[in-house]
């Protein structure tokens, strides 16, 4: 099981942290993945890390903004957002697989998913 926190209403330039905590086998060998979703819009990928947290991919949209990080011995997961913008808003989902590697970045290929915390950008 997935669970994601961390999420709130922020001001543009603003920062977030949003976490995961994860329960189960599936997190210690499974990459990570941060998707979101905004209304109107299919989910999309923010970002993945590596099952060691020593790879990442990001979206093109976040770089230099967004950094992922987890944290294996505690079972969790962290998606640090800085300079955030409006277009940010969504709500945002973490998710992982046993067989998923970092640079699956499509959101069919993971089968556990958090229930998502609302992320709010004002402008």
């Amino acid at each position: 099981q997935l669970q994601a926190s961390g999420g709130g209403l922020v001001q543009a330039g603003g920062s977030l942290r949003l976490s995961c905590a994860a329960s189960g086998d599936s997190f210690s060998i499974g990459a990570m993945g941060w998707f979101r979703q905004a209304p109107g819009k299919e989910r999309e990928v923010v970002g993945t890390i590596s099952r060691g947290g020593d790879a990442t991919v990001y979206a093109d949209s976040v770089k230099g903004r967004f950094t992922i990080t987890r944290d294996n011995a505690k079972n969790m997961v962290y998606l640090q957002m800085n300079s955030l913008k409006p277009e940010d808003t969504a709500v945002y989902y973490c998710a992982t697989d046993p067989t998923a590697s970092y640079y699956d970045t499509r959101a069919t290929r993971y089968d556990y998913w958090g229930q998502g915390t609302q992320v709010t950008v004002s402008s």
